[in-house]
Order: structure tokens, then sequence, then C-alpha cells
């Protein structure tokens, strides 16, 4: 008995049902302690290893997880339910910094470039049987991965990087299968893991990237592929480092059969170079999209990876959307060439952030932030945090949308700050936390 709710069925999907029903009516709560394996099974009067299916069938549908000797509980967040579901609301007059997206002042017009590409594709419409991939897209796009040391390998282009890295790990992996994460990390990768029905194990991070010993340890015991943000790392501004670099693919190596799939979402705003991993492990997948340089709504990446990983890609692809539109594909191929996001753009959020977290260490607040557009603030009390700074004027986002294993923090996305922001922002983040001690993330 859960609360009032009690769990029925006598086979190991009548189980599973009963639980997934009682957490679609409200009668299961996230987070919710489930029974004990044998507990359950005397209960219900079956055999234990029919729970122990059943409870295997919830965790590889992404509904409950198991923690070791903590046993087992339903998801503090459903798979259903994303992360951005837990959002701040901003005050009348007050500023938000919670939202991650680019400051729309430092994007490019994109009329010339969609017009450029409209003529195109009056002069000689898409059609059915053309090549998914534009051939100036490609021309492009090869040029930048190999100018930043990405081996080589065919090129296909998604709706952007997360369904790039939907599409790999489905390629590769089925449900039940370990995922090395960052902690913390970017929610919607976060929330995406356990919905294809895969377990996420969490890796540790600091200002370059994984920690090694973290990823060695996930690997040892079995995680089947490895999720790495490249640069400017959602929340915490990380940047793989080259000597970072060198140890991880060292620990890569060692596990051969793992797939390896990197996020460049930084590329064109991150003054900091890249040191990928790709070609350590037999599968890989480098993904570098332009949603944080073009605006979100240009749902555009480009994927490169080993020969099977892409083909798979295409195939799954022509099986469901095809294509990305040609007509987006050549306004990103114009956009790069013109170089319509240059030094300067990186140049600013760089600005920001190191006049913001130099703020905060005047007045004792330990902060991150070495690349990119957000600052992550370790704090002992989250809700106390976000609270505080919401009565302030500011809106931050809670570092629970990112976080598995690591302890309490608040995100701040410096794209809306201004110069006189700093000192007043500053002073609230101060007076909302305690100074941390702590010289890593978790």
């Amino acid at each position: 008995m859960l609360g009032e709710y009690p769990i029925e069925g006598r086979g190991a999907a009548e189980i599973a049902a009963s639980v997934e029903r009682a957490l679609s009516s409200g009668e299961l709560r996230p987070g919710q302690v489930l029974p004990p394996l044998r507990e359950l099974a005397t209960r219900l009067g079956v055999n234990p290893n029919t729970v122990a299916s059943a409870y295997r069938t919830l965790r590889e549908r992404g509904v409950i997880e198991t923690a070791g000797r903590r046993g087992s509980r339903v998801r503090p967040k459903p798979a259903t339910t994303g992360r951005d579901e837990l959002r701040v609301e901003v005050p009348p007059g007050g500023r938000d910094l919670s939202t991650g997206n680019p400051d729309p002042a430092l994007l490019p017009p994109l009329g010339p470039a969609f017009a450029d590409a409209a003529a195109r594709a009056d002069r000689a419409p898409v059609l059915y049987g053309t090549e998914p991939v534009d051939p100036g897209l490609a021309r492009i796009a090869r040029a930048g991965l190999d100018a930043d040391g990405v081996p080589e390998g065919p090129l296909t282009v998604t709706s952007g990087s997360l369904d790039a890295i939907e599409r790999v790990l489905a390629a590769h992996l089925r449900p039940g299968d370990a995922v090395a994460v960052e902690d913390p990390g970017w929610g919607s990768v976060l929330d995406l893991v356990p919905a294809l029905g895969l377990r996420a194990v969490p890796v540790g991070v600091d200002d370059e990237g994984p920690r090694v010993a973290d990823l060695r340890a996930a690997l040892d015991a079995g995680a089947r592929a490895l999720i790495v943000t490249v640069r400017a790392q959602n929340p915490t501004g990380a940047s793989v480092s080259a000597s970072r670099a060198r140890a991880l693919r060292g620990v890569l190596r060692a596990h051969p059969d793992v797939l390896l799939i990197e996020d460049d979402h930084g590329h064109g705003f991150v003054d900091l170079p890249p040191h990928p991993l790709a070609g350590a492990t037999a599968h890989w997948a480098f993904v570098r999209s332009v949603s944080k340089n073009y605006g979100p709504d240009l749902r555009v990446a480009v994927l490169t990876g080993d020969a099977r990983t892409v083909d798979r890609v295409r195939g799954r692809q022509r099986l469901g959307p095809g294509w990305v539109s040609l007509l987006l594909q050549r306004a990103v191929a114009r956009l790069w060439a013109d170089g319509a996001v240059d030094g300067s753009v990186a140049r600013s959020y760089g600005a920001r952030r190191t006049a913001l977290t130099e703020a905060l260490a005047r007045r004792g607040v330990t902060a991150y932030g070495r690349s990119g557009m957000n600052v992550w603030v370790p704090v002992p009390d989250e809700t106390g945090a976000v609270a505080r700074l919401l009565q302030s004027g500011w809106a931050v986002a809670p570092g629970a949308r990112f976080r598995l294993d690591t302890p309490p923090g608040v995100r701040i996305t410096v794209s809306p700050l201004t110069e006189s922001d700093i000192e007043p922002l500053a002073d609230a983040v101060a007076a909302a936390v305690r100074p941390s001690p702590a010289r890593s993330y978790g």
C-alpha cells in the first residue's frame, strides 16, 4: 500500500500497468518510494521474480528509478514532464535571468540569407528524391570541423542538437542501457534519456569538463554511452580543456564499444576552442548546432560521426521526416559563409560573465562560468535562494532543472544583463546565498 493506493496484478505487465495508472491519476506522486521487491511479492502472492520484472519494465520506461539499498521510487520528474516545467514566475517589473536565451541584440538579421535561399528554391524547387544535405552547407561545415580537429566522417543534418542526440541514442541503444551524462547538465538531456527507456548515470563536472574519475567509474559500471558538451556547458559554462580531453580520451580508449556523443552548441559564440574526443571509440557523433548563434527557432544542426552511426540516423530520418528543409540548410550555409556572427559576440557574453563572477567573488560568493552565457552558483538552500532573489526582482533558474546527484545551485543567464545590472544583481545574490567554499560543482 502506497498511501491509499494498492498496487495490483498477478503478472509483471499487470503490476507495471497498475503503477503507471496510479501515476497518471495522481494517486502516486513523483519521488514516492515503492515497496521492496520481496514485500510486494508477498503482498500480491506472486514470485519475487515477477515483481523484479515489473520494476525492470518501469525503469526501462523511465517511470521509476532504483538507488541500491534505498530501493525504488517514482522518478522525481516523470519522463513525460520536462524539467523546463520547473519555472519561476517573474514578478511585475522583475528581470528574467532564467531562460538560457541568447541576447536578441546579438542575433544577426536573417532576411538576406532566407531571401537568397528562397530565390534558389524559386529557380529550382526542392522535390522528393533531392539529396537531403545541401552541398554548400556540407562543404562549409566540413571545413569548420576539419579546422577544429573533428575526425573525417559522413555528414547529415538534424532539427537541432537534441534531435541529433535522440536519433544517435536510438540508433545504438536499447531500453535499460545506461548513459553517462554530465551532472549538473542540460535538463533536456536529463529528461530525454529516461524518456527513451535508458538509465542516466551522473558524471561530475568542473571547469574543464567531465571529471576523469567519475567517467571511469561510470564506464566501468557498464554505461554504454557518454554525452559530453564540448564548451559552453549548460548550466555551468564548463569547457573541455586540452589536458582534460587527453585524459578523457584515454578512459574512452579502454572502452572502445562505448557510444560517444559530443554537443558543440557553443560554436560561434564561445571564444574557447573545442577539444574533441571523437575517434577514441568505434562509434561516435559530433553535433554542431546554430540555435544560440542565429536564434532558437532556426532548428538546424550538422551531425558527423562514424559511417555506421550516420547511416543509421539517415535511414531512420527517411522513415520519418525525410530531411531537414533545404531552405533552412541553405540559409544557414549563407550565414556561416558571410560570418554573420563574429568574435564580438563571444567577447560580449564573456565580458558579462566575467563581470558577474568577479562581482560575486568580491562578495565572497563562489560562481562558475568559464564559457557561454550562463553562470552557476552553488547554494545551500536552492528553494530559498530562488525565492529571495525573486523578492529582489531577479528570476533565476533553480538548479533542480539541471541536477541528478549534484548539490543545490542556481543558474543565471547573463545575456539580458547590462553593465549597470552587475552590482545590484551581485548584491542580491550575496544576500540570497551564503558564501560557498567549494571549489567544484559537486
